[in-house]
């Protein structure tokens, strides 16, 4: 009488069997990236890509009025990127500073939390810009009305 162990380690090696019949002895193509660049699978991916045949007009890079940050690693822009939110004030020279540094490295990435940071105090202080004067004007007439009021 054969014991449950027994028939799991009879499958198994049965499985292990059936895949060494199953794998071929030649070469798996593709398999060694290091071959000369003409047999690597990975080569059409490498080179820049190209206009299909049944396009009407070539694809022009975009342009950009505003300053744009990449990465250092970067040798050109990409075809598409955002524009909407040009840097500026403090915030956009810590963006500068840190796209100063490789994007590998953990101070990059902090820099660019901070400028977040300090972009969002400076949209809070532009939006309550508008505000100072007329809060200013009224703490100063109702502190002139509170004096008077007082001496009566």
């Amino acid at each position: 009488m054969t014991t449950k162990t027994q028939k799991t380690k009879a499958k198994a090696k049965s499985h292990s069997k059936r895949r060494r019949e199953a794998m071929p002895d030649r070469p798996i193509p593709g398999a060694a990236a290091d071959l000369e660049p003409s047999s690597r699978p990975g080569v059409p991916m490498e080179m820049e890509a190209q206009p299909l045949a049944g396009a009407r007009a070539p694809i022009e890079p975009q342009h950009a009025d505003v300053p744009v940050f990449k990465h250092a690693g970067r040798k050109q822009m990409p075809p598409v990127f955002g524009t909407a939110q040009p840097p500026k004030g403090l915030s956009g020279v810590l963006r500068k500073v840190a796209y100063g540094y490789p994007d590998h490295w953990a101070r990059h990435w902090m820099v660019l939390l901070v400028a977040d940071r300090v972009d969002v105090w400076e949209h809070r202080l532009r939006r309550s810009l508008p505000w100072g004067p007329a809060t200013v004007a009224a703490l100063v007439a109702g502190g002139l009305t509170w004096r008077r009021l007082s001496r009566a």
